[in-house]
This record gives structure tokens, sequence and C-alpha cells, in this order.
């Protein structure tokens, strides 16, 4: 490292002979990048952070090209008429499909779904069954016939053998039955509550268009007056859409609330730290005579702020102007990157700043104390920030995008922060120092040092320290992984009242289904076989509820319908039998109607309400398979277990087909982050212990500069499982970060340890140690901001992140002094 900086000291002297034309041209190129930073976009889509080439991603994507991947706004209407809600609903479809988006030049919305035309499935339901539905009609009414011929017997003595047997029947056909035949109108119980759905014409990554369309509608209801239809009508709109723009809306107001908090907490340390330590010099070098009073020190107490945060600011720009044309999207865990990289790029300036603070009180001229600070500090801070970078670098070899997209940001950013700290501050000093005399500082310190002071309690900290850490090994099973994303989504309760409300109206019970798109009918029957085959014999862990296909229901070919149509005349001749053709029976009479069919059905005659699921945007029939969940998809391990049933279907021919779902994608990030986890951190241990070998050349020092982040990484467990904290998909990607980061105070401890030789680790706490505190300290501020975040996601990294950070801290300051000074006592100290 050192050989490097030497190869750049040209540029170093370069900055110093220059520094205004240095300063002119960096911030051009910042407010350049800012531009394009700024139009930097929020994706929350967790497709998105799979790779493109992920089977159930290109399923999904497959599945939007065929069907399209319509969100529709939901509106609900409550009151005690049905009348008064259904003209008040009818009204609203004319006026909502009129609203008009000028910026778009269309509408912003382009069909409605409401009333739905049941008569006709009423009369042809039997065409619409599926053969083995068609087949336990048959069977229940030959049942049901041999039961009334027994019945009809003086003899008979009914045992109630078959009674539990009938009843299951007659309760599948009543389901199957109200699947094809719903209420005409989506209402509830008790028809007090309505919904209307809309599709809009937009995308929903339009955050413009989404909130254009919302305030649109709010005037619109408005202007219908809802109280006028019925005094106590409520009408609520909303749905998933709504959801999205909140969501979005929310990560955003985090960012900026969270770059507020942390970055102001960050600036006031710094200032006050660093007027402190200024002052400080400054008295003691000049005797408490020195020319200028202690209000002239509060004047300047900005200037460490604009030194050292103007270069991190220019590096900011830069990083996320490199973002916008290498990713041009950030996702929901790279989108509070800025404040982070803040905490940690400051790091790297607090210790240059405080190191030429400290060489220029001991009178050296401003440029030989920037050449030495870069000299000797300058390695230090080069060999963790490149470490730090490598570290999160090494995630981009992940899969999962969220932790490939978190490395190559943070990574760029920690090495465009470092190019500013050696190189744009140090042009920075000479301005404010040299030229314009606004760093106070007295050049008469004398370096008082009175004898050696060993640092106590050595063997005991580092016998504690390693106990604990053993403790932590023990019981390591406790720690636990979050797997319920309920827990791990902003809670919005506008949208949660409005989904119960809306619910109430919901004819099915059936959620969160996954499609497979297949090319032919023939492998869509085989697929649903093998997925129903799965479902039956699937005992131990049962995921599959039911398994639809329109081809089932809808006979394609002229056999097929000769077959179905022959079944039906089979149902009606059953229900002309004498022992059923007078009996008076609710079930009777809907199969009485629904077996008139006589002619084969045209696709055009089937109601939308029953088709749209099965069609393509060219309307064609699809042909797809549904696949239902018998289980919760919020558990991750359900999820995970679902997919691994569903995810793949391998026909007899070799063919595989790929279930899609937003649910299988959640699962299948889900699993590839918990596979990739333990080799992310595991590459990253690995790599930074090989970057310490290098940059000590030693093995003895490597690990003795690693123990501290080994220590620390213990203890940050240890602090988990007592307060029950659980890893989730969020804070793991922090974790390699934390690694990369902790070490960086054991490096600076380190390395001047070894530039001041024996007996110094006293003398090195009371300067870098106070450094890699404020360096630590504002990397913990930075992450702060995000504790006070809406989104429960994202503290749960601020929560990993300060914890981790500040138990490497502690070891840094207390088991890595101690375990120094416990080999020096041995004389097991190699420089």
């Amino acid at each position: 490292m050192a050989h490097l900086l030497r190869l750049l000291k040209p540029v170093l002297n370069f900055n110093y002979s220059h520094p205004f034309w240095v300063v002119f041209v960096c911030i051009s190129l910042a407010v350049l990048s800012g531009i394009y930073a700024l139009q930097l976009r929020v994706d929350t889509d967790i497709a998105n952070l799979l790779p493109e080439d992920n089977p159930n991603v290109m399923a999904l994507d497959k599945l939007n090209e065929t069907v399209g991947g319509e969100t529709e706004m939901q509106v609900v209407i409550s009151s005690p008429s049905f009348e008064a809600n259904k003209v008040f609903a009818e009204d609203l479809i004319e006026k909502t499909l009129e609203l008009y988006y000028p910026r778009h030049d269309d509408y912003y919305f382009d069909r409605a779904e409401f009333r739905r035309e049941t008569e006709f499935t009423q009369n042809n339901a039997l065409y619409l069954a599926s053969e083995s539905e068609l087949n336990d009609v048959i069977s229940w009414l030959e049942d049901e016939i041999e039961q009334a011929k027994e019945e009809a017997n003086p003899f008979y003595f009914d045992l109630g053998d078959d009674e539990e047997e009938e009843d299951n029947r007659a309760e599948n056909f009543e389901e199957s039955y109200n699947t094809l035949v719903p209420s005409e109108y989506p209402v509830n119980a008790d028809s007090t509550i309505m919904v209307v759905k809309f599709f809009p014409t937009g995308s929903k990554s339009d955050i413009k268009y989404l909130e254009d369309m919302f305030k649109d509608y709010d005037e619109l209801l408005a202007s219908l007056n809802p109280a006028a239809y019925h005094p106590e009508m409520e009408v609520r709109f909303g749905g998933r859409l709504k959801r999205h723009l909140e969501e979005l809306t929310s990560i955003m107001n985090d960012v900026l609330g969270s770059f507020a908090t942390g970055i102001s907490s960050v600036i006031l340390l710094v200032m006050f730290y660093f007027f402190i330590k200024k002052y400080l010099h400054y008295r003691k070098g000049t005797g408490g005579r020195g020319k200028y009073s202690v209000w002239s020190h509060i004047l300047r107490m900005p200037v460490p702020v604009l030194v050292i945060g103007l270069p991190l600011l220019i590096s900011l720009a830069w990083t996320f102007g490199i973002t916008y044309f290498y990713l041009g999207m950030l996702n929901t865990m790279t989108s509070v990157l800025f404040v982070i990289l803040f905490g940690l790029g400051i790091d790297y300036g607090i210790h240059f700043y405080a190191r030429y603070i400290e060489l220029r009180s001991t009178g050296l001229s401003v440029q030989a104390a920037i050449v030495q600070t870069n000299e000797k500090t300058g390695e230090a801070i080069v060999v963790s920030a490149f470490t730090t970078a490598a570290a999160l670098y090494i995630l981009m070899f992940a899969d999962f995008r969220g932790f490939s997209e978190f490395g190559f940001i943070s990574g760029t950013g920690i090495l465009l922060a470092l190019f500013g700290m050696l190189y744009i501050l140090p042009a920075l000093l000479v301005i404010f120092d040299e030229r314009l005399n606004w760093i106070l500082i007295s050049d008469k310190e004398k370096k008082e040092y009175d004898g050696v002071h060993r640092y106590p309690f050595a063997r005991t900290i580092v016998t504690v320290g390693l106990v604990a850490s053993a403790f932590v090994v023990g019981f390591s099973g406790n720690l636990s992984f979050q797997y319920d994303f309920g827990e791990l989504e902003p809670k919005f309760p506008e949208y949660e009242e409005f989904r119960s409300f809306a619910r109430q109206v919901e004819d099915s019970n059936k959620r969160n289904p996954a499609y497979i798109v297949a090319e032919t009918n023939e492998q869509v029957e085989e697929i649903a076989n093998i997925l129903k085959e799965r479902a039956r014999v699937d005992t131990v862990s049962p995921t599959i509820e039911s398994v639809e296909t329109l081809q089932e229901r809808f006979p394609t070919t002229e056999a097929e319908e000769k077959e179905k149509l022959q079944k039906i005349a089979q149902v009606r001749e059953l229900l002309q039998d004498p022992f059923l053709v007078d009996r008076e029976d609710e079930e009777l009479d809907k199969l009485r109607r629904a077996s008139q069919t006589t002619e084969p059905v045209s696709l055009d005659q089937i109601p939308d309400y029953l088709k749209s699921r099965f069609i393509t945007k060219d309307g064609e029939v699809g042909r797809f398979v549904i696949i239902y969940p018998s289980v919760g998809l919020s558990d991750g391990r359900q999820s995970i277990a679902f997919k691994d049933d569903v995810s793949v279907v391998t026909l007899d021919s070799g063919t595989e087909f790929y279930a899609s779902s937003t649910s299988i994608v959640a699962a299948s990030m889900l699993d590839l982050m918990r596979t990739e986890s333990p080799y992310m951190v595991a590459a990253t241990f690995i790599f930074i212990y090989f970057f310490m070998l290098f940059s000590f050349r030693s093995f003895r020092w490597s690990m003795i500069a690693m123990l501290p982040l080994l220590v620390g990484l213990l203890w940050l467990f240890g602090i988990m499982m007592i307060f029950g904290l659980q890893f989730n998909f969020y804070n793991l990607v922090v974790l390699p970060a934390i690694l990369g980061i902790g070490e960086d105070s054991g490096v600076h401890l380190a390395h001047r340890y070894r530039d001041e030789g024996r007996n110094s680790m006293w003398q090195v706490l009371s300067s870098t140690g106070q450094h890699i505190t404020m360096g630590s300290v504002t990397t913990m501020l930075g992450f702060a901001g995000l504790l006070f975040t809406n989104h429960p996601g994202l503290q749960s990294i601020g929560v990993m992140a300060v914890i981790g950070i500040g138990m490497t801290l502690l070891t840094s300051i207390t088991f890595l002094p101690a375990l120094i000074q416990w080999l020096e006592d041995k004389d097991w100290i190699r420089f």
C-alpha cells in the first residue's frame, strides 16, 4: 500500500499546487453526476431481486406477457340499501371510465368488473363442470336413486353408514356450483357492502401517474356525493395499487428522514469533536495566551465539516451517477445507501483530518503535514478502504441481486470516498489552512509523554472476552431466522382497514395461486395430473389445495364436446327417474337447471367473470394450470415448501415447466439468500484475512488485527440471542458489510502501534483510539437513521449495523489493546 501511495504522490503534489482548480473540476463532475443520480427511482418489485435467468422469474415474465400483469383498483361501497349501492356503482362506473389523463393522452381506466351474467352458467353449469365433478354428480344421483328405492321398501332400516359420504358429496357439489355460479353482484352476505374493480391503463411503476390518478379519483367521488344516494353511504377506494404507492412514498420519506437524522447527527458530532480537539491543541501550544479567542474557534466550527463533508458529497454524487448508468434503479435495500455511505465515508476523512491537525500542531508546514499524513495514516486508510470495498464487492458474485447491487454501490462508494479523502481533502486543507487561515493551529505544541503506561487488566479482559465468545459459540443454535414476510413489511393502517372491509365480499377462500403456462392442451392435462397426484400422495407437508385448468371444464375438441353432452344427458335421464323427478330439493333444482345443455357452447358465450382467469391478452383460451396453496404463504417456510412442491413439473417427455407467482418468486429469493449468505460471509472473512496478510506481511499481525472483528461478531450474535433479535433477508445483506467495516478499527490501531513501537498502546489509544471511536460512531449514526424508518426490514438493517459496528469498536478499544499488552508481557510481540 505504501508503494501505491508513493506512485500517486505526484497527484498529491498537483493538488497542493492547484487546489482551486482541483476542487472546481471535482465539483463540476459531481454536479453532472448528481443530475443523473436524482433520476434514480426505487424498484419495490421483489422479482427483480432474482437473476433474470431464474426459471421462476422467466415463467412470471412469460405469464405477464401472455395474460398481463394488471393490478386493479378496488372501490368498496357500503350502505344499508343494496339498491342505493347498485345505482351508485353504475353511475360511478360510467364516470370513472370517462376520467381522462392529459399527460398520457389516454383515459385512466379501460374497463371495470361489476355485474356477473350468471343466468347462462345457471342453465349450463354442468357443461362447465370438470370430468371428475360430472362423474361425482352421476354417482351421487345413482346413489340417491338407490337410497330412495331402499327407503320405499317396507322392510328398510336405516343404519346411517353412508350418511357421512353422502353429506360430503353434497357439500362438494355445492362448492363447485358456487364457483361456477356466484352471486350476480359482488356483495357480502347481507348485501350491504359492494365492490367494483377498475383496471388502470398506466403502469404501477409510474409514481406521478398513480398520484394524479388517486387525486383525481378522490375529487370524482366527492363530486358524486355518495350521501345523496343514501345518508349512510360510505365509499372507499384503494387496494394493492394504492398500497404500492404508499409503500414507495413511505420508502422515499424514510430515505429522506434517515438522511436528515443520520447526517445532521454526524455533522454535529464532527463539528464538536474537532472544535474541542483543535481548541485544546491551540491552548496547549500557546499556553492559553494565543491571539485568537474562543469565539474565533467557535466561528470556525463548520470548517471541519466543509473540509471533510465536501469530498464526501462529491464522492456520493459520483457513486450514484455511476449507479444510474450501471443499474438504472435502486431496490428497497439499496435505497438507503446514501446515508449509510455518508457514515462510512466520513470515517476516512476523520482519520486524515485528525492526524493532519496533530502533525500541524507539532510545527510541520501545511505541505509537510499533508504528505506525512498521506504516507502514515494514508496507508492504514487505504488498507481499511480496500478491505471494506473488496468485502462488499464480493457480494457482486451473488445471484441474489439484493446482495450484488448492494455490494456494487457500497463498494464503489467506499473507493470513491477514499479517493476524495486522500486527494480532494488535501486541496481543501491548502485552501482553508494555508490560503484563508481558517484553521487555527498553534505550531508550538510540545509532545508530552510521561513514561510507559500499561493497558490495565489485560489478561482479565482477554480471558473474559474469549470466555464470552466461547459461550456464544456454544449457544449459537439459538440464533434464528425471521420467515414471516408480514413482519418485515411496513404496516399501512388505511390499507389494512380497507382490506378487511373488502374481504367481506370475497367469493372464495382460495388465494395466492401459482400458474404454469403450457404450450399444448395435452401438456396442460399432463401437468394438472402430475400436480394432483402430488397433492394426493403428499401427506407429510401437503401444500396443494387444488389444481384448475379451463381445458378440464371447457371441451376444446369435437370428441370432448360429444362426451360431455352424453354425460349431461345421463344426468337429465337420472333426474327423470321416478324416485327423483318429483322430489323437492335445492341441490336437485340446481341440477335440473344446470343440465339443460344439449348443444356445444362456444367460448364467446361463457361469461367474462368465469373465463377471465384463463384468457390471454389476445382473447384466446390460455393453456394455464392454476395451483392454489393449502397453506398461508406469509410464512417463508410454508412459502418455500409450496415452491418446492409446484415450482417445476417434468413431463414424461423430459420437458420441464416452471410455476410462477409473486409468492413463488419471494420464496425463491428467500431460498437463494439463505443458500448464498453463508458463502458470502465466509468469502468475506477469507478475503479480509488474505488482504490483512498482504498488508502486514505477517501471519501474526494479520491474526491480531482480525481478532477484534471475529470477537466483535460473536458478541453481536450474543446480543441478538439475549434480546431475541433474528436474521432476515434484509439484515443479512448488511452482515458482510459489517465485516468489512468492523476490521477498520483493528487495522488502524495495529498500524499505529507498529509505527510507535513497544509500550505505546496507551499512547496509540489516546490518539488513534479517539479517531477510530469517532469514525465508528459516525458510521453508526449513519446507520442509526434507519432506526427511525417505518419499514421494519430497513429498521432491522439499522439495528444489526449499529450493534455490529458497536461491538467491533468495543473489542478494538478493549480486547485488542489488552491482547497486545498481554503478548508484550509474554514477549511474543514481533515487528
